[in-house]
């Protein structure tokens, strides 16, 4: 569900307790970054009505799915409420600020003019008094929430927040005032309009509100990649029902609607052509910068781009099934979820506002007993209660994540966990599964050697032409390279197949031989001695030899194998680069295990490994104390995938429900593995810079506003600048945040 009106860290965590505290609640995280909360609860115990009174006794308010968008379908992701909650209350929190401004202009006035004697000279003390609380009123009135939240929701919660010290800090200095002003009504000796602090209630509540705006600005563009993908897909669909075309809202989309799909616009809902060819554009959504070729048969995603021809598809994924609502549930899980290096923040603020607290009441008894009076001491203390910020703290793990995991999806990578991010930065051996991990998975012919009288062209249409006939692996690796030959086939007769040996045909009135080299040698064939010595290369190297015979003699010699991925050596070769240690493993044979391997630059091999051993292999690595990571497709290796530290499921598409995996990469792209792990290690960093300004602000902060240095220099800490320091540490940490846009490694175009 979607919360506004946090403030802060300490309100996610009390909301938390909160419900953690309800029966029936088994399990429940709230992040304020994003400003939603996942509870999981058994409805038989507790119902979903009393959940949100449990948040809104809390004092806060749940966005309901009526305030939803129009448009979204039934299962919409929660962004959709998220967003409207974050609009919502940015706009309230601009119009209070702007209020709190208007008033606090006159409040300048009459304050500072009183010390420099302007106003003296017109109005009684008394008169600027009552004109100081009416203005400082009016801002606390603007800047009511930080009450309700910091003292009311407190009483009934028992937890304090950011809110409560706000509420301490503000209303100390409104409340002595108040005693100020009273004591000026009766003529007091030793009071003045001098002795007012209404200008430091109003002035600190100015600079909060204008640090809250401008966080909850930062933090709603953490989420900007999320958003970006949800609204991909088009708040309409054009079906045929009853031989009619009806736009129709996309919510009401069912599965086995036929849908029609015109050049430029973009395709609705998941499903399979029918009828129509087009190209593609799926690069908002997998990350694929070249248009995919679309025909009858083929699948479609939502939210892409039809980029040429117009085409009908019959739906097969709506609603929630859909490939964006699916990833976007993916990364919100993700960002909800809590990294390791977070642990030490969230304990700090769960206990960070109470000891705040208590310090303020310590400082000012100090100040008090050392003899610098009740005004001093109370505005050392009230300075305390401003400076502290928790929030900084709570920001500096979450935003990071909700960049980083929002700039992955939208390149293709789902990263599952805040965890993965953690561990992919401390990855130190990665493990590439083989077949269709770092090779393409089918065999290709990758070497050609043509008998010098004959034309290469001539060779290649016989050999494609006679093997089409066949259902041997190898036989599509030769029609294949065919095609990417543009050489077109001839027709074929007399095919015959002699099993593990090869076959015989005649094609365009040839005699044709293609098998092994005994099998035509058998024939009578006869095989020149550079013939033979290119044979023991390609073998030396684990490829598969196709011998071809045109007319009882020697035509050519074809090498087939599994060939390496694009960019398999390059990735490889950065890895090592980076400080990885790389090995392959593989049930394949040692021969031809250690041939792919040599070719993409691996030295470590681990060969004849069933899937089971796969995982004993990958645990063996952990026990040594390394951080491995595990490179597969999900399927023949989930086992593997699972028992390493990091499970990288590459190549998926849109079938992203790879349990094994904690990365999933969409594009079958080796390059993705780097991105992934190049990212993490940038996220790390921004974490780990996050938490030290956060650290040392609070460090550095509290004891200079608690007077540390007034002893020695004279210096002490005006309580509202201490409140505009506080209100833009969060906003120095969530800017930091936002530099993780800005890295360039994972963006298509720097590929």
């Amino acid at each position: 569900m979607a919360i506004s009106g946090m403030h802060c860290v300490s309100c996610g965590l009390n909301i938390e307790k909160q419900l953690k505290r309800a029966a029936g609640v088994v399990s429940a995280s709230v992040n304020y970054a994003a400003g939603k909360a996942y509870v999981e609860y058994d409805p038989t115990v507790v119902s979903l009505k009393a959940i949100e009174k449990i948040i809104e006794d809390a004092g806060y308010t749940v966005v309901t799915p009526a305030e939803r968008p129009p448009g979204a379908a039934e299962g919409a992701p929660l962004e959709d409420a998220a967003a409207v909650a974050r609009v919502k209350e940015m706009t309230d929190l601009k119009i209070r600020f702007l209020t709190a401004t208007a008033l606090s202009v006159p409040l300048l006035f009459f304050s500072m003019g009183m010390h420099s004697g302007l106003v003296r000279l017109h109005w009684p003390d008394i008169t600027v008094a009552l004109i100081q609380m009416a203005l400082t009123t009016g801002i606390i009135i603007a800047g009511y929430s930080f009450y309700v939240r910091g003292i009311f929701a407190v009483i009934k919660t028992k937890a304090a927040n950011m809110d409560t010290l706000i509420a301490l800090g503000t209303g100390a200095a409104y409340i002595y005032s108040i005693f100020v002003m009273v004591a000026i009504a009766r003529g007091v000796a030793g009071y003045s309009a001098d002795d007012l602090y209404f200008e430091v209630a109003g002035f600190l509540l100015v600079f909060i509100m204008l640090g809250k705006w401008l966080e909850a600005r930062a933090t709603g563009k953490t989420s900007a990649a999320l958003r970006l993908l949800m609204n991909l897909a088009p708040k309409t669909a054009v079906v045929v029902r009853d031989g009619r075309e009806l736009a129709i809202p996309l919510g009401d989309v069912i599965v086995g609607d036929i849908v029609i799909v015109k050049p430029g616009q973009r395709v609705p809902v998941g499903g399979i052509i029918t009828g129509g060819a087009s190209s593609i554009d799926e690069s908002m959504v997998t990350g694929e910068s070249v248009p995919v070729e679309k025909k009858p048969g083929d699948e479609v995603i939502d939210g892409t781009i039809n980029k040429t021809g117009a085409f009908t598809f019959k739906a097969t994924r709506v609603g929630k099934d859909t490939a964006i609502a699916r990833i976007v549930k993916l990364v919100e899980e993700a960002q909800l979820s809590r990294a390791p290096i977070q642990a030490l923040a969230d304990r700090i603020s769960a206990i960070f506002v109470p000891s705040v607290a208590a310090l303020a009441i310590i400082v000012f008894i100090a100040w008090f007993i050392a003899g610098q009076g009740f005004v001093f001491s109370l505005t050392v203390a009230i300075t305390v209660l401003i400076i502290a910020c928790p929030c900084s703290l709570g920001l500096a793990t979450p935003t990071a994540v909700m960049v980083s995991t929002g700039m992955a999806a939208r390149n293709g990578i789902l990263i599952k966990s805040a965890q993965a991010i953690q561990t992919a930065e401390a990855v130190d051996i990665i493990v590439f599964d083989k077949t269709g991990t770092l090779t393409i998975g089918r065999p290709v012919v990758t070497d050609i050697m043509i008998n010098d009288n004959l034309d290469e062209r001539h060779v290649i249409c016989l050999a494609a032409s006679a093997e089409s006939m066949s259902e041997h692996s190898l036989s599509h690796a030769m029609a294949g390279f065919a095609r990417q030959k543009n050489v077109a086939l001839k027709p074929v007769s007399d095919f015959s197949a002699i099993k593990g040996k090869g076959i015989s045909a005649r094609v365009d009135g040839a005699k044709l031989l293609i098998g092994s080299q005994d099998y035509i040698s058998g024939q009578g064939v006869k095989i020149p001695e550079h013939f033979l010595q290119k044979s023991m290369q390609l073998a030396g190297e684990g490829k598969s030899l196709v011998w071809v015979a045109e007319n009882g003699a020697l035509a050519g010699l074809f090498g087939v194998a599994d060939a390496l991925k694009d960019y398999a050596v390059a990735v490889i070769q950065r890895l090592k680069q980076s400080g990885i240690r790389v090995l392959m493993i593989t049930g394949d044979n040692l021969k031809t295990a250690l041939a792919v391997a040599s070719s993409a630059g691996i030295e470590e091999v681990i060969a004849h490994a069933l899937p089971g051993e796969k995982a004993e292999r990958i645990k063996a690595l952990r026990s040594g104390g390394h951080t491995v990571a595990m490179v597969g497709d999900g399927i023949n290796d989930a086992v593997a995938l699972a028992t390493a530290d990091l499970g990288i499921a590459i190549g998926s598409g849109i079938d992203i429900a790879v349990e094994s995996a904690h990365i999933v990469l969409i594009r079958d792209d080796l390059r993705d593995v780097l991105s992934a792990i190049s990212l993490s290690r940038y996220a790390m960093k921004k974490i780990r810079q996050n938490l030290f300004w956060a650290f040392f602000y609070n460090i550095i902060g509290i004891p200079v506003a608690a007077g540390l240095l007034y002893p020695f220099t004279g210096f002490l800490l005006n309580p509202v600048l201490a409140g505009a320091a506080m209100a833009f540490s969060s906003v120095t940490v969530v800017s930091n945040s936002l530099l993780i846009k800005r890295y360039r490694s994972i963006d298509k175009d720097s590929r």
